[in-house]
């Protein structure tokens, strides 16, 4: 019995260590070269020995051994020590050595055949039968003719086809490269899928909104295939160009032309008279066309069913004041009292569309054009998130909210912005601004119109928003405007006004159109007045009191009645100006002089200072007097009334 030994017959994979740095990083020591290893295993011998110790220690050894046997009794536990630490390596190596040389030579011996020949077991011939080799070699042949002849009858109807119209004709694979340019497309099996929905754009809606492309001649000789989106039987195109050897096959939901349709209107007497399905339409299916534009008409039916199944969801889960309603493909909002705003989904086919009779109301083509516009910027930020700053921080909190700490945001600022409002209620504040707009340009317009004195210029500003529109007011007189002009900023929201006059009042009132004229009527009043001041102080007259609202007489149900009181340079002349401002400006003069005709100095007063008393008023007839307007008449008067003494 031999000592076996373990042979380790490659290095350690890790390295030994040879320092530890004060932050961790260790230090490893490289491995020795070949020529290193080589040095350290020579240092293990000892070249002092010679070989005469060397044979004295080996017969020490077996000596030692002889005696070891001796004491034994029992002849299976002796053993025979080895002479060298590696007799045992090297008898296991011959023995595998012996091993591998058998194999090697039983190797040669099977795959030479000069050494040893392996023949195999003999057995009967077959019986062979002439007639089925015939039969069969037939069979085969026809099949290869069959397959000959279907290739040359189609080369022979692409020559035609090339020889009858060769500037028309395409390739399959031509355009199929540039369907694959604008739409989506995979292999499945052998079919070919296309995909028009929008989920790549961060779209949730549940329909695949899948196609199938197949060629022409494959569709023509056979029936056509199953819709791949397996939600009803996919119905062909016909829509394709005659020698076009593309045919697309959309779903029948995905057929035809679809919009979305924006309505504002007054209250009915009854909210269910909408026609549950509203499948007329003006436009007309292409009977005659391309497949891109089959497929984008496809696609925008896709798009417009989205939309309108994100903003019925929304309906039904908000809870306004008045209840929205979802009725078939109609949802009805209201926006003021008194208005509605309906939204519905029009679907219209080459055979429903001309069946129709429904007459087609006019559209609100700017709420429709930011439904879209709604709808695919909600597409955009599902997909597009604000990058982290630090490039450290988390993905997906806007700007806004990384700044909240540094920024030492209170409690009601987070929860303003955390606030979003949802496609139905960004649209339903646009169509109220609308309305309150057009109230606004209304109250501006017929004012303007009536009020021929002073001039009312409106100028509203270019730059605005969907919820939001900016329109400065400016009241002159003309030939006058330089001596005053008076300006109002009007801020148009979605169902208030926010006023901003002159001298910086800041007053807010609600989408009454009745207000805003209320306040216009104000504002003219006071501009006569404060205009008509200032042109007494040019031509040297004193004034002697004035007042904005007046309180005396009959109160007015519009506007405002402002007055005022002048003196003449030398006091002997006064001149009161009333102007009511209602449906129509009204204006006042009363003129009184000094002294007075029942003035009699000398007789009952003492003093020559009291007759500088004014008299009696008496009105003017303003209206049969000289002059363009308020203004230069007033300046006639003026001039006419001051004495030259």
């Amino acid at each position: 019995m031999s000592l076996s030994a373990n042979i380790s017959v490659e290095a350690p994979i890790e390295n030994q260590i040879q320092e530890i740095a004060y932050d961790g990083t260790e230090i490893y020591q490289l491995p020795p070269t070949l020529s290193e290893h080589l040095a350290k295993c020579a240092t293990k011998i000892d070249f002092s020995k010679t070989s005469s110790d060397i044979d004295l220690l080996q017969q020490s050894i077996k000596k030692e051994d002889e005696k070891k046997e001796e004491e034994s009794k029992d002849p299976k536990e002796q053993f025979q020590s080895s002479l060298w630490p590696w007799d045992s390596v090297r008898n296991k190596l011959k023995e595998a050595l012996t091993e591998v040389c058998v194999l090697s030579d039983v190797l040669n011996i099977a795959k030479e055949k000069r050494y040893m020949v392996l023949d195999p077991i003999p057995q009967e011939p077959p019986e062979v039968k002439q007639m089925v080799l015939v039969y069969a070699r037939k069979k085969a042949l026809a099949s290869a003719a069959n397959i000959l002849q279907s290739g040359v009858e189609r080369l022979k109807a692409v020559q035609s086809d090339q020889g009858v119209n060769r500037t028309n004709s395409t390739d399959f694979h031509i355009e199929l490269l540039r369907l694959r340019r604008n739409w989506r497309l995979k292999k499945v099996s052998n079919t070919i899928i296309g995909d028009l929905s929008y989920r790549t754009a961060g779209s949730k809606f549940m329909h695949p909104g899948m196609f199938e492309v197949t060629k022409a001649e494959d569709e023509e000789s056979g029936s056509p295939p199953a819709s791949p989106s397996g939600s009803g039987a996919a119905g062909t195109v016909a829509c394709q160009k005659i020698n076009s050897a593309l045919r697309v096959n959309v779903p029948t939901e995905l057929q035809g032309v679809a919009f979305i349709k924006v309505i504002t209107q007054k209250d009915q007497e009854d909210l269910c008279t909408a026609t549950v399905n509203m499948m007329g339409s003006t436009q007309l299916v292409p009977q005659a066309g391309a497949w891109q534009q089959t497929l984008e008409y496809a696609q925008n039916v896709l798009f417009c069913k989205e939309l309108f199944n994100q903003l019925a969801r929304e309906a039904v889960q908000l809870q306004a004041p008045i209840p929205h309603v979802v009725v078939g493909n109609q949802i009805r909002a209201t926006l003021l009292p008194g208005i509605q705003l309906i939204i519905s989904l029009c679907h219209s086919t080459s055979s429903d569309s001309n069946n129709s009779s429904e007459p087609i109301k006019d559209h609100d083509h700017v709420l429709e054009h930011s439904l879209h516009q709604l709808l695919r910027e909600f597409h955009h930020k599902n997909t597009h998130h604000p990058f982290p700053h630090p490039a450290s921080g988390p993905l997906g909190p806007s700007k806004k909210r990384m700044l909240a700490g540094p920024s030492a945001y209170d409690r009601h600022e987070l929860l303003e912005m955390t606030k979003s409002q949802t496609l139905l209620e960004q649209i339903i504040a646009q169509a109220q601004h609308i309305f309150t707009r057009r109230r606004t340009q209304y109250v501006l317009d017929t004012v303007a119109r009536d009020v021929k004195d002073p001039m009312i210029t409106s100028h509203w500003n270019a730059m605005n928003s969907p919820t939001m529109s900016c329109v400065k007011i400016n009241i002159t007189s003309h030939g006058y405007d330089a001596n005053l002009r008076t300006s109002l900023v009007i801020h148009v929201k979605e169902r208030s006004l926010k006023c901003i006059c002159r001298d910086g009042r800041i007053m807010h009132m609600s989408y009454e159109p009745q207000e805003l004229r209320d306040l216009i009527l104000c504002q003219i009043s006071q501009h006569q007045i404060v205009c008509l001041q200032n042109l007494a102080k040019c031509m040297a007259w004193q004034i002697l009191s004035s007042s904005s609202h007046l309180g005396i007489g009959s109160v007015e149900p519009l506007g405002n009645a402002s007055s005022c009181v002048l003196a003449s340079p030398n006091s002997d002349r006064l001149i009161a100006v009333q102007v009511r401002c209602d449906s129509q400006i009204d204006v006042k003069v009363y003129i009184a002089q000094s002294p007075a005709k029942d003035f009699f100095p000398g007789s009952l007063v003492q003093g020559r200072h009291w007759e500088h008393l004014g008299g009696h008023f008496k009105e003017v007839r303003f209206d049969k007097m000289e002059g363009k307007n308020f203004h230069n008449k007033m300046e006639f008067l003026m001039a006419s009334l001051t004495s030259q003494s």
